[in-house]
């Protein structure tokens, strides 16, 4: 029979190692001097430049032709189907989020919305949810780190992911391995979760079509225009800056 839940001893490891990488990371963001709001520390600014063109390559090459030939504007039946399982996949993430941020309110609300979008929305592929008033709260372990006292670091552009910055590079990182149906489903199941948020992310960009091209490819300086937005709608997530409602920003989801 495959092994569907990890033995202790593999627990009890993947926890001893997260807290030690989370120690050094709140370590670190304690030494680090905070920004002032609005400034920008984007001291590797040349690689970064360099990632983004070629992020904008693959862009211009595979997911724009991709996202138009899905049609529409990518929020037809299927495309809001996929956005949905891809966004119960994250849930339980959240809920782990939620109680590493002694948000635990929004831990149950959380872990309501996924048992009733698994049950209910047939897997995440509807989202009644919603409809009952139990909404998204989304999080990840770089708003955690941001509310244990990790400063933001420096500004990153990540190969095909995009913008980012050092805080929260180390949250996608934590995100994934703490994620509790990494424990539950095993190949060949796992393959067909990528594959969803794979399409999601085809999805994504259908759905922001006019907004990413704005930015990539009508901007004076793309790379600025895109650092800015990123950077704008990240911290007023996490309540440190006024929205900025000129753009709606297709790297929020």
């Amino acid at each position: 029979m495959t092994r569907m839940i990890p033995s202790l001893s593999e627990a009890i490891g993947r926890i001893a190692v997260g807290c030690v990488g989370i120690a050094c990371l709140a370590a670190l963001g304690a030494c680090a001097k905070p920004l002032a709001t609005g400034a920008i520390n984007d001291p590797h600014e040349v690689e970064n430049r360099q990632m983004f063109a070629f992020n904008v390559a693959v862009d211009e090459k595979v997911l724009k032709p991709l996202a138009g030939g899905m049609g529409g504007d990518g929020r037809g039946p299927l495309q809001t189907g996929i956005k949905h399982v891809a966004d119960n996949l994250d849930a339980p993430g959240d809920v782990v989020n939620n109680i590493l941020q002694l948000r635990l309110g929004q831990a149950v609300h959380n872990t309501l919305r996924f048992a009733v979008n698994t049950t209910i929305g047939l897997g995440g592929i509807f989202d009644p949810a919603t409809a009952m008033g139990v909404e998204a709260k989304e999080t990840d372990f770089g708003e955690t780190l941001y509310v244990w006292g990790v400063d933001e670091g420096a500004y990153q552009v990540l190969p095909l992911l995009g913008p980012s910055t050092a805080r929260d590079t180390a949250g996608q990182v934590v995100d994934y391995a703490i994620n509790p149906l990494r424990f539950v489903i095993k190949k060949p199941e796992s393959y067909v979760a990528s594959a969803v948020k794979l399409a999601d992310k085809v999805g994504s960009r259908s759905r922001h079509s006019d907004t990413v091209d704005s930015i990539l490819y009508d901007s004076a300086d793309a790379y600025a225009q895109a650092r800015l937005l990123y950077l704008q709608n990240r911290r007023y997530e996490l309540g440190q800056a006024p929205a900025d409602d000129t753009f709606e920003d297709p790297y929020a989801e």
